[in-house]
């Protein structure tokens, strides 16, 4: 239960950054909870699609942040 709740933090803390509208703080918070998110998996708490689906709506949303040039 508490690996989960890990796991929901750090998502929520990606999903904060990126609602305030900060890219860099978003992708440092995306690059911490990459490898939570990969445990997860590891220790059989979540489907491997499961994670990679976290994890690339994450990405995209960060993506979106990012400076255009």
């Amino acid at each position: 239960m508490s690996q989960r709740a890990k796991f929901r933090t750090f998502v929520k803390r990606v999903e904060a950054q990126v609602a305030s509208g900060d890219y860099e703080a978003a992708s440092a918070a995306f690059k911490d909870a990459e490898p939570i998110i990969d445990s997860m998996v590891n220790r059989n708490l979540i489907h491997k699609n499961k994670a990679a689906r976290h994890k690339s709506r994450l990405n995209q949303k960060i993506r979106l942040l990012a400076p255009q040039s």
